[in-house]
């Protein structure tokens, strides 16, 4: 499953003109929304120079780089945000070239937003729950309690991510997510300029940055930062591909976010460094030098591991 980031804005902020920037997708800029639009949503392919060396090693006939998969949501309201529940982190587009601009006032806006659609989420599930509670199951009751004091909780102006207990887990909160502020203006970066530069050729863009970061480098590293991703490869020559996952997270999870079935039927994991399998020149020969080595469901996925999962369903 790609990661998945939300973009909000206010009016004339640029934030469509970031997800062009990012996905090339080249959606329609609009200076009004309404609740009925629906929300853009695009992938962009995250850069990795150590793809492409693994994928000649093996000359790979497909190269698939990890992708982001972004969402943009046409405005803000409690509807609208709702787009945004599940995704895994949030990008806050920030005005920076108008005469009025004020970046820090808006993020300010854009917070109280998130807190208002927050609260209003849980305030449904509490309707919600409040019927099925005089069904009498206790479970239900414990969590219109928790749903009571929650209410309490944000109407003195707090955050769900400020709530000491454990949340229900069906409220997938917003104030909770990390939230990423993103200048559009000479402080930040120059969204159409990027925009326009995502539909150009890769070296062509690349030599009229002349060697800075793109926006989606930037985003990237951002993310990574405040998610604390890593990146591993499954390498062969029908595919090799780039994959994102949580630092920290095992062999297992990596089988998980190649396909539900390979976890389920994960028998180990044969595992080598990039670094190690480019020295080596082939995994049979990274196995004669033992540094290719077999790995159960638990072992910790490091960034640049190269994975060859074994299972059977």
């Amino acid at each position: 499953m790609a990661l998945e980031v939300g973009i909000v804005g206010l009016p004339n902020s640029g934030k469509t003109t970031l997800f062009n920037a990012l996905t090339a997708a080249g959606a329609e800029i609009t200076a009004y929304a309404s609740v009925s639009d629906k929300p853009n949503v695009g992938m962009a392919a995250i850069a990795d120079e150590r793809l492409g060396r693994l994928a000649a090693l093996v000359d790979a006939r497909k190269v698939t780089p990890a992708a982001i998969r972004v969402v943009d949501v046409p405005g803000t309201g409690p509807q609208l945000l709702g787009n945004l529940r599940q995704v895994d982190a949030i990008l806050a587009v920030l005005d920076g070239f108008s005469g009025e601009a004020t970046p820090d006032d808006d993020l300010e806006t854009l917070k109280l937003e998130l807190l208002v659609a927050d609260r209003d989420h849980v305030e449904r599930r509490h309707e919600r729950v409040a019927k099925e509670a005089k069904s009498g199951d206790p479970a239900v009751r414990a969590e219109l309690e928790v749903l009571e004091r929650l209410l309490d909780h944000l109407d003195g102006g707090r955050t769900l991510a400020d709530w000491d207990g454990e949340l229900p887990e069906a409220l997938e909160p917003l104030t909770t997510k990390p939230l990423l502020a993103v200048e559009n203006g000479p402080r930040g970066i120059d969204g159409k300029l990027e925009a326009e530069l995502a539909e150009l050729p890769e070296e062509e863009a690349a030599e009229f940055r002349d060697g800075s970061a793109s926006a989606l480098g930037d985003v990237v590293r951002r993310l990574e930062e405040a998610l604390g991703l890593i990146t591993f490869f499954t390498v062969g020559e029908k595919e090799t591909r780039a994959w994102t996952l949580r630092r920290g997270q095992t062999a297992l999870d990596a089988a998980g976010t190649i396909h539900s079935d390979i976890a389920r039927g994960f028998i180990r994991c044969e595992v080598i460094s990039t670094d190690d399998l480019l020295d080596a020149g082939s995994h049979a020969e990274a196995a004669r030098r033992g540094t290719q080595r077999l790995e159960g469901k638990t072992y910790v996925v490091a960034d640049g591991d190269v994975l060859n999962i074994r299972f059977n369903v």
